[in-house]
């Protein structure tokens, strides 16, 4: 029966740029996924970049700036290898943060400015009297980024189940040997869950992940000059695209694993968004959708070995699993590895929920 060094539960973003630091080891890996690879939260998510302070919980900092660091290098290799275009964009963004931010923030000077006069940086903004900042970040298309890294996966040999669940780390005198699905048993004596929201219900670990909707619509615009800038307000988040589309976002829901979107929600994006910008009103709506992210009760990741011999985790990732993939894949490819890792892990300690 065939066996692999590593299985990953999970073909998100995380899994998928896992499965490719591991590959350049020469471990052999197999990724398990419940639906299709790169199609969940990954696919489903805004792409911002978020890692300023203003936003950024403090203990993610450590992880958060090295990450976006690492952003060019790490969708160039992926373009490399998979041979499609990842819309990485570096105009920055334009925040307008809550009063509470403002005045918790009031000494930024150098790290957040606006640059030039906002009419200037985004005329087809409404006028706004409100405080805003220009933050250096970066923006990428989550769906190009998955679909790039499922190819990237394949070219590096990386092997693929899809549409058939992991239920259980399967175990013998304490140490793994492998996963079992709905449908079959996979050998393998290391595996990492990083199936998202869905990581609590692999056994033996109960993780303490709970699903997040977010809903989010996108808008198809006649100029594609009409926004260069993502735009980021406490009401509504506006992304821009280099194809001319415009993604409308996004909601925080604790409503289990629901992913239906629903009208009053939709509509309510789309008119904050053509109150942002008035021209927005001329725009079609291309479609919407939900995806659910992984929360944890400290909305901190689970990161690092579990305290069963050959089992792993990388998951809750939250609202960055998109910022946090470069970052994530290289820790824990140390990880498992047995290599040394020069990132603090224990804020995200499988082990700080048992204490």
């Amino acid at each position: 029966m065939k066996s692999w060094d590593v299985i990953i539960a999970g073909g998100g973003i995380i899994g998928l740029s896992l499965s490719i630091a591991l590959r350049k080891s020469g471990a052999r890996v197999l990724i398990v996924e419940r639906g299709e690879p790169g199609r969940e939260a990954s696919s489903a998510a805004g792409g911002m970049l978020v890692d300023g302070s203003l936003e950024t919980h403090a203990a993610l900092q450590s992880l958060a700036t090295p990450s976006a660091r690492l952003y060019p290098e790490f969708v160039h290799e992926i373009e490399t290898q998979s041979g499609m275009k990842v819309d990485l964009r570096d105009q920055g963004t334009i925040i307008f943060p809550p009063p509470e931010q403002v005045h918790e923030h009031a000494g930024l000077t150098t790290a957040a400015l606006l640059n030039a006069p906002l009419a200037e940086l985004e005329p087809a903004l409404a006028e706004d009297s409100r405080v805003a900042f220009h933050l250096k970040e970066r923006s990428v298309d989550p769906q190009a980024l998955a679909a790039a890294a499922v190819k990237a996966a394949k070219h590096q040999g990386v092997d693929f189940s899809s549409g058939d669940p992991a239920i259980s780390v399967n175990l013998s005198n304490g140490s793994v040997t492998g996963l079992t699905t709905t449908k079959t048993t996979f050998l393998a004596s290391k595996v990492i869950n990083c199936a998202g929201a869905w990581a609590g219900q692999i056994a033996p670990h109960k993780f303490p992940t709970r699903p997040v909707k977010g809903q989010m619509l996108s808008l198809v615009t006649p100029s594609r000059a009409l926004l260069s800038h993502v735009v980021r307000a406490p009401e509504v988040y506006l992304i821009p695209r280099s194809d001319g589309r415009i993604v409308v976002g996004t909601t925080v829901e604790q409503v289990g694993f629901d992913k239906r979107t629903d009208v009053p929600t939709i509509q309510r994006l789309y008119r904050a968004a053509v109150k942002m910008i008035p021209a927005l009103r001329d725009a079609k709506i291309l479609k919407d959708w939900a995806g659910l992210r992984p929360g944890t009760p400290d909305d901190l990741p689970i990161l690092g070995a579990t305290a069963t011999p050959g089992y792993y985790v990388a998951t809750g990732h939250f609202r960055d699993g998109i910022l946090l993939a470069p970052i994530t894949a290289q820790i824990m490819a140390d990880v498992v590895a047995g290599n040394p890792c020069h990132q603090d892990l224990s804020p995200f300690s499988p082990g700080r929920f048992a204490r």
